[in-house]
């Protein structure tokens, strides 16, 4: 059991919270826990390269093909067009091309990167969970003011059990704040903000999502 912040009523309280359900409890694994998530993060890193460099080469470049001098008897070196290489102004060699950085983790393997990032937030106490983001109308005075009241006004992720348009447009200009449905979590979101805001729907759609019986639907599942 750890302790994790509350907000409910417009007053902050403590809970404890079962977060074994995020644990890997089969023994020898550390090590493995620890690769497995950090092969992930640099996946998502990689995946949002979007590879539109580009280098020019010699028969990119502008200018003509004529040859700048004759080949000898000028005392100077031989040389051709001005797109040379050696030429400023002239194409590159093996230079960066556009490309797709972009691959794919085995959903295991990513499912336990998440339930591995999602344990560490709870053991670091970095956890709370408040209701009240999704309001009739959007309202970034009130949502910034229950994660003031949490002491998690910057760096933090808001995660809601569907996506929650009102939530979204209440947090999206709040500063180094996050906010996404439970179906696009993955652990790079985890990992990038300090803190984790979860409304009681989605702590428990969280933890039906990695519970008992849920490892079984593992192999089918599409995860982020």
């Amino acid at each position: 059991m750890v302790q994790i912040k509350t907000y409910s009523g417009g007053s902050v309280g403590n809970r404890d919270v079962d977060a074994s359900v995020f644990a890997e409890n089969r023994p020898g694994r550390p090590q493995l826990l620890g690769r497995t998530l950090k092969d992930a993060v640099v996946m998502y890193e990689a995946n949002l390269r979007q590879g539109t460099h580009k280098a020019k080469t010699r028969s990119e470049v502008a200018g003509g093909n004529k040859k700048l001098w004759k080949q000898k008897h000028t005392g100077r070196a031989r040389m051709g067009t001005k797109k040379s290489p050696l030429w400023r102004g002239g194409g590159v060699v093996f230079g960066p091309r556009p490309r797709d950085y972009s691959y794919k983790m085995p959903v295991k393997a990513r499912r336990l990167a998440l339930k591995n990032a999602l344990f560490s937030k709870f053991q670091d106490s970095e956890v709370a969970v408040a209701d009240g983001f999704s309001g009739e109308q959007p309202s970034t005075k009130a949502a910034f003011g229950i994660l003031k009241a949490l002491g998690m006004d910057s760096s933090t992720l808001v995660v809601t059990a569907e996506l929650d348009r009102n939530a979204y447009l209440s947090l999206r200009n709040i500063p180094l704040v996050d906010v996404m449905p439970v179906s696009d979590l993955n652990a790079r979101a985890v990992l990038l903000r300090r803190n984790l805001v979860l409304p009681p729907a989605a702590l428990e759609a969280l933890q039906s999502r990695f519970g008992v019986g849920a490892e079984a639907a593992a192999g089918t599942e599409e995860t982020n």
